[in-house]
């Protein structure tokens, strides 16, 4: 007890001591292990909330619980505190800190600083004298780009030490790359370095995307060696213009004058977010990935935005100026244009960027589901919860659907989906009693009424949802059955819309549009269609068995079944007729056919 009095003195002590500054905090358990880091625009005002206040979530309360020391570093500015806090997250990986699920080591193109430069593939960035270009998130992507290097420029691939000293010793022979053209034979003297580097230039201007200066300068180079008469020169260079044509138009898919952008969109979902990063250079993508981020705590939107944004610029080494983002963040990020586009060539790449988020949330979320089927259950029932405004999770579900033929023959279905699946036994059809006429509200007040003083008596289980197909109305007649039987309040109840597939809740006037991707209007539109399947399939039953008035069924003994088999097998009254008993008893049996046999023998 004295112990946790002088943890408790020792914290108050701590929190007297912070300042009203810009900082970063670091939370400290017993062992001395750092458990969470935060950034602050005033440390005393934040460090102070989290013993104040209280916490909702429980992962909160248990980390103000293992609190046990806290220190804190003053910066100049909230930028400098995130970048600091970004820093420290990534070098102590505390428990309650976002956790950035991507554990990849991304493979960069390297330019070596030696004689007669080679560009080959690492992803180790180890040699600081080198240049590094990447890293590549698509390894495929950057063999593309590696292979159109080598058709565009005859560089070497060797490891030769190629000193002019050791070149003018003459050890070397030219090697297979020579002699099938992939290379000038710099190491025999072949090949002058001032042209090698000139090659090597041009690759770097590809590799950095470039792509538009770079055909503008070999238009230049090919139409000074025509001019100069020079014409296998000028075709040479006409040819790795053509190449450099195509790998412009599949690469580009803006405005080409969108140059050197970085674009990052979020989509969030189940305490995670899921963040695509694309890097354009002159209209083209040459950068694309994504990566979730994992919210431990209360982070906001805006935290796990501005989080992806510096890990996803440090890791692909960007120096853009200009960021598009869904929304403008809370801090600001020096020397960074922030643009939050409404329309145009901005919006697209936003819009792409968004795209790829979802998908690569989707993926995410199916690989998850084929290893725990459960898991997906959970989620889609936790997500109906918060989508539908409910209490509680609506682990069984009953949706009611109203059929009729003209105002005759009316029926109603129930059907009933028991964690989001669809449970057949529990499937129902009514027969309307009460209800005269084509009457929509008074056939669902009656059904509602049926279908639950029944269970109510036999004292089962009752839904946590009842959803209701069509508007105000039904919705309306519904609700009046349920406050009958002192269930209203007790039970949620929504009615969904065909048109527009609004979804109405009691006495609320103004419709709720679910996201039309999302899971849980997904699984309202199956549950209503669904119902309407099932009571269509009863009620058509049960307009048949109206409609069918034959001569038949006008014969004492005989029923719909047993006229449906005669007439599905011989097509007409007039052939029964002149049947025979044999052949009326293949069909219906021996006693059966007799009485239709006798009948109209009779007469």
């Amino acid at each position: 007890m004295s112990e946790e009095l002088d943890k408790d003195d020792k914290l108050k002590l701590k929190l007297r001591a912070l300042p009203g500054k810009p900082g970063v905090y670091q939370y400290f358990d017993k062992k001395g292990t750092i458990i969470y880091v935060g950034k602050a625009k005033n440390l005393k005002k934040r460090v102070s909330s989290y013993f104040t206040k209280t916490h909702q979530q429980g992962k909160l309360r248990l980390l103000v619980r293992k609190i046990s020391n806290i220190k804190f570093i003053v910066t100049d500015t909230e930028f400098d505190a995130l970048l600091l806090e970004n820093n420290l997250i990534k070098r102590y990986q505390p428990r309650y800190n976002i956790l950035l699920k991507d554990d990849k080591s991304f493979p960069w193109i390297s330019i070596k600083n030696e004689y007669f430069p080679r560009i080959i593939t690492t992803r180790h960035t180890v040699d600081k004298k080198a240049e590094y270009f990447g890293p590549y998130a698509s390894v495929r992507m950057m063999k593309t780009l590696l292979d159109i290097i080598k058709q565009l420029y005859p560089l070497r691939t060797c490891n030769l030490n190629l000193k002019p000293s050791v070149i003018e010793k003459k050890n070397y022979k030219p090697c297979l790359e020579y002699h099938i053209g992939n290379c000038k034979a710099p190491c025999i003297g072949l090949q002058a370095e001032d042209e090698y580097l000139g090659l090597i230039d041009q690759a770097r201007k590809l590799i950095k995307g470039n792509i538009h200066s770079l055909i503008v300068d070999l238009k230049k180079l090919m139409n000074g060696f025509a001019g100069e008469m020079e014409f296998e020169k000028a075709q040479a260079i006409k040819e790795q213009l053509k190449l450099l044509e195509n790998y412009k138009s599949k690469s580009t898919i803006v405005n080409p004058k969108i140059n050197n952008i970085d674009v990052v969109s979020m989509v969030t979902g189940e305490g995670k977010a899921y963040v695509n990063y694309l890097k354009v250079v002159n209209g083209a993508i040459i950068q694309a990935h994504s990566v979730e981020l994992r919210s431990k705590l209360e982070e906001t939107e805006s935290d796990m935005l501005l989080f992806a944004v510096l890990q996803l610029r440090e890791r692909f080494n960007s120096r853009s100026e200009e960021i598009i983002l869904p929304f403008k963040p809370e801090t600001e990020i020096p020397d960074l244009k922030i643009t939050v586009p409404l329309r145009g060539d901005k919006k697209m790449l936003l819009d792409l960027s968004r795209r790829n988020a979802m998908h690569y949330k989707m993926e995410l979320q199916k690989q998850r589901d084929l290893t725990d089927p459960d898991r997906h259950k959970k989620r889609i029932l936790a997500g109906m919860k918060e989508d539908l405004r409910m209490a509680v999770e609506p682990k069984v579900i009953e949706c009611f659907d109203n059929s009729n033929f003209q105002g005759d023959y009316p029926v109603a279905a129930m059907v009933q989906f028991r964690d989001a699946k669809p449970n057949k036994n529990e499937y129902r059809h009514y027969n309307i009693k009460t209800v005269e006429g084509p009457n929509d509200y008074a056939s669902m007040e009656e059904v509602i009424f049926r279908r639950y003083s029944r269970l109510l008596s036999e004292k089962k289980q009752l839904p946590q949802l009842i959803i209701v197909d069509g508007g105000k109305g039904q919705l309306s007649s519904a609700v009046s059955s349920l406050k009958k039987l002192g269930l209203y309040g007790k039970i949620s109840i929504i009615g969904i819309a065909k048109r527009l597939e609004e979804i109405y809740y009691p006495n609320d006037p103004v419709p709720l549009y679910l996201n039309k991707t999302g899971e849980t209007l997904k699984v309202i539109q199956q549950l209503r269609d669904e119902a309407h399947r099932f009571g269509i399939t009863h009620h058509r039953s049960k307009r048949n068995k109206g409609t069918l008035k034959t001569e038949l069924t006008n014969i004492e003994g005989i029923g719909y079944n047993t006229a449906q088999k005669l007439l599905r097998k011989f097509k007409s009254v007039k052939k029964i007729k002149a049947s025979s008993l044999e052949a009326l008893t293949e069909v219906v049996g021996k006693s059966k056919a007799k009485i239709v046999h006798d009948s109209f023998n009779a007469k």
